[in-house]
């Protein structure tokens, strides 16, 4: 182990980065509560501000997957498709196998100016999550309980509230609901031979009603469709914990771009088309298990600083006073304090592992199809 990864995996650093990055969080949602005055005031501005704060937070997480872990990205697409990214409002579609999909769908976002504005149709569970929710709360993210009947509503107005948004916005959406798991599978391949619809091998049967709302409310504003299949080389399968203790992965991205005029209005034909998208993902994902890549020429988008810099910037801010406190309390000979500050210490740390368990696989998901497991709830 050389020293670099040797110090990367050490507990004290990446207790610092956690601590500067929970600190700043707070920092920043307090900051965005204070923009809400500019609301009834200013909307666009109010949306630009906290876009950038967003901005702020997120590419922290952006920085630990580029250059902390060193984390390459390869697109698999045509030098057109990448010529309009940042330069379009689109839907994004992403498998979700992955613990990291979501930051891998960042880096992307971060190199091409646009991680501020992403949006995600996301679980009503995490508005309650420090720094996660709270932030999403600000950008007008939609949360749902993914029960048709108690969404529709709020889902409609959330995304209609967004057909004006100043800055190009990327929607993502995990159509199969929550994260790939064997027994989910099962589950799923269940339900589409039950529904007569085509097994897939990699994929969770996908559920057409969040994709067709969102596309029929932002039809007009958003231009296309973005189609990402991620997967990652050598059958690695990462983890945010990973990225955290420096682990480089090589993560393949196939992007293809669908025109929004070319996917069919009536909400049969467009859920259809839906399904017929995830059996060619399912057959990327068959090509990707043979031969180790996807098809079609590739494209490294270079890193940006700025995400670096902005980690820097409030790693500056915050760890000088953390410091010097530090250096303070253990000078001071005095046990209480000492006994306090290893307190605030062990507290931070399980705050950042709570962070992290969010995204773990084994801790996320829906009971969708499991009828055990509805019971049980």
């Amino acid at each position: 182990m050389g020293l670099l990864a040797y110090l990367k995996s050490q507990f004290v650093l990446q207790l610092l980065i956690g601590f500067v990055f929970v600190v700043s969080g707070l920092i920043i949602n307090f900051i965005q509560l204070c923009t809400c005055v500019l609301w009834p005031i200013n909307k666009q501005l109010y949306r630009r501000i906290n876009c950038r704060l967003a901005y702020s937070l997120w590419s922290q997480l952006v920085m630990l997957l580029e250059w902390w872990s060193g984390t390459e990205c390869m697109l698999y697409t045509d030098q057109a498709t990448v010529d309009m990214f940042g330069k379009e409002h689109v839907i994004i579609i992403l498998n979700h196998n992955f613990e990291i999909d979501f930051l891998c769908g960042w880096t992307m976002c971060e190199r091409y100016g646009v991680l501020g504005s992403s949006k995600v149709l996301a679980k009503h569970e995490l508005l309650k999550v420090p720094l996660i929710g709270w932030t999403w709360y600000f950008l007008e993210i939609v949360f749902c309980k993914r029960k048709w009947e108690e969404d529709r509503d709020k889902v409609f107005k959330g995304l209609d509230s967004l057909k004006d948004y100043p800055e190009f916005m990327w929607f993502l959406l995990y159509c199969e609901g929550t994260r790939f798991t064997e027994k989910k599978h099962q589950i799923s391949m269940q339900v589409a031979e039950s529904k007569g619809l085509p097994k897939l091998k990699y994929h969770l049967l996908p559920r057409t009603k969040g994709f067709t709302t969102t596309l029929q409310c932002l039809k007009g504003t958003v231009s296309a469709v973005y189609d990402v299949t991620l997967n990652f080389k050598d059958k690695k399968v990462p983890t945010l914990l990973g990225i955290i203790n420096g682990t480089k992965y090589m993560a393949d991205m196939s992007i293809r771009r669908y025109p929004v005029d070319e996917i069919p209005d009536d909400e049969k034909e467009c859920a259809n088309w839906l399904h017929k998208l995830y059996q060619e993902k399912d057959a990327l994902q068959e090509h990707y298990a043979k031969e180790g890549s996807f098809p079609g020429p590739t494209i490294r988008p270079p890193r940006r600083l700025w995400s670096l810099l902005n980690f820097l910037f409030w790693a500056c801010v915050l760890l000088s006073p953390l410091i010097h406190l530090a250096w303070g309390v253990f000078i001071s000979g005095s046990p209480l304090h000492i006994l306090g500050f290893m307190l605030f210490l062990i507290i931070a740390s399980v705050a950042v592992r709570r962070l992290i368990g969010v995204t773990e696989v084994k801790k996320t998901g829906s009971s969708y199809g499991d009828q055990e497991a509805k019971k049980q709830n």
